[in-house]
């Protein structure tokens, strides 16, 4: 009887300390590991989601989103506040020219034409970042950052590339190629809004 008393308490004990430890889990997409929070310019964010960007039968890259608080709503991301993060882990060689192409078709299938013509200067300061480097190599990181106050700011492999880009709607409607009605892969949507 006093051995499992002992017991008893020595697993409460395991309980509590585990349960007061901080969890660091990370989410595995296709080898990638995606850390369960990520700080963007002093902001600890969440991983509100992570999947796998295929097309026909090839795995592209692996995607994680970042937010302040995890939201499962599109709408609730897109009005979201503070910083957030769209982190790409590239599972194969990709010319600048592809990537390019395939955020292009996934921003016009996502917005409207007034939309579009809004965001034109912002849309060519982005793709002059796409024209500015080779293209992704497999394992390459790129990291899309929103930051309050400064703007949309790409890093690669930890460098920055391309301009800043200062409106909250265009990095919304990056967001959308991937969220919106059309989104560039449908079985990632729904991984990316937490499930």
């Amino acid at each position: 009887m006093h051995t499992t008393r002992r017991t008893l308490i020595n697993s409460a004990c395991a309980l509590l300390l585990a349960a007061a430890l901080p969890a660091f889990a990370a989410v595995e997409v296709a080898g990638v590991k995606f850390d369960d929070t990520a700080t963007v310019n002093g902001q600890a964010l969440k991983l509100n989601g992570a999947g796998l960007r295929t097309k026909v039968i090839f795995k592209v890259y692996a995607l994680g989103l970042y937010l302040p608080e995890k939201k499962t709503a599109v709408a609730d991301i897109l009005a979201s506040q503070g910083a957030r993060r769209i982190q790409i882990v590239s599972l194969r060689d990709l010319s600048s020219e592809d990537f390019g192409d395939a955020f292009m078709k996934g921003l016009n299938a996502n917005t409207d034409q007034a939309e579009r013509t809004r965001l034109l200067p912002q849309t060519k300061t982005f793709g002059e970042m796409f024209a500015s480097i080779p293209g992704l190599k497999k394992g390459d990181v790129l990291l899309v950052d929103w930051i309050p106050g400064t703007g949309t700011v790409c890093t690669l492999n930890g460098k920055k590339i391309g301009q800043t880009v200062q409106d909250v709607a265009f990095y919304n409607a990056i967001l959308r190629t991937w969220l919106g009605e059309h989104p560039a892969d449908s079985d990632l949507k729904p991984k990316l809004l937490g499930g």
